[in-house]
């Protein structure tokens, strides 16, 4: 059995009049790990500059691209295959959204077999007796009144879900999070910071400063502040306060430690 995260489900594009459309959905497989892209006649032919440019370098899809003659072809080595629709059909078949062919189709290709998803021509897509060679339907949770989707954003939901179920919601990065600061930090800011209003006038009526300093630690507890913002806070106050900065050349070449322009 193959392994089941290596394997994947093949997209079959039936009929596709637009070679950037084919480019685009090349793109959105290889955004979510699909290589396996099949075309049944496409209207310009194949190969094409036009879908390797649209395809914004997935040349890995590109390069694996098959070409068939008729859908049958296309799908005959697949043993569960999906029909995407956007409107209700003739053809009596079970009807599942994006989520759970996801989840089918993992089963089948953990248990060996092997699926496709098969996407119509973009102005009509698939007809009636193209839908009855799949197992079920698939469509997507649309706006009845707006239900066309482009083919590469319809293959996008699709890899989407297929992605979020073989490899779980992991995401590639997570965002790199700083240490807090010290307690001995936060609470020489916070003691810095009320001495500060003190000196402006801020505390008024002065019976109001503890609920009011209790007021502006909690808020700044709440903020998670790391080290070096609490130093960047620290001489915003000092700079507010006018307080004397490092020593530095004015433009004139002198040593200065008074804040205000060089």
């Amino acid at each position: 059995m193959s392994d089941p995260v290596a394997a994947e489900p093949a997209i079959v594009l039936v009929e596709p009049q637009l070679s950037e459309n084919i480019g685009t959905a090349a793109r959105a497989m290889a955004n979510f790990g699909l290589t396996d892209l099949r075309l049944v006649k496409p209207r310009d032919g194949w190969p094409s500059d036009k879908a390797r440019s649209a395809a914004s370098g997935a040349d890995h899809v590109i390069d694996r691209v098959r070409v068939f003659t008729s859908l049958p072809e296309a799908i005959a080595d697949l043993t569960f295959v999906y029909a995407t629709t956007a409107r209700m059909r003739e053809v009596a078949k079970r009807v599942v959204g994006p989520r759970e062919a996801a989840s089918r189709s993992f089963a089948h290709i953990r248990a060996g077999n092997a699926v496709g998803y098969l996407f119509g021509r973009e102005r009509t897509g698939l007809n009636n007796e193209e839908v009855s060679l799949a197992d079920e339907i698939l469509t997507l949770p649309v706006n009845p009144s707006f239900s066309s989707l482009n083919i590469a954003q319809a293959v996008l939901i699709v890899a989407y879900e297929w992605r979020l179920v073989a490899m779980g919601e992991t995401l590639p990065f997570d965002a790199a999070i700083a240490e807090q600061a010290p307690r001995d930090q936060l609470v020489a800011m916070f003691e810095h910071l009320e001495n500060a209003l003190d000196d402006a006038g801020f505390f008024r009526p002065s019976e109001k400063r503890p609920h009011i300093t209790l007021a502006i630690r909690a808020m700044l507890q709440r903020a998670g502040l790391t080290g070096q913002e609490v130093r960047t806070l620290r001489g915003m106050i000092a700079a507010l306060e006018r307080r004397p900065t490092r020593p530095r050349k004015t433009v004139e070449g002198q040593l200065t430690t008074e804040r205000g322009k060089s």
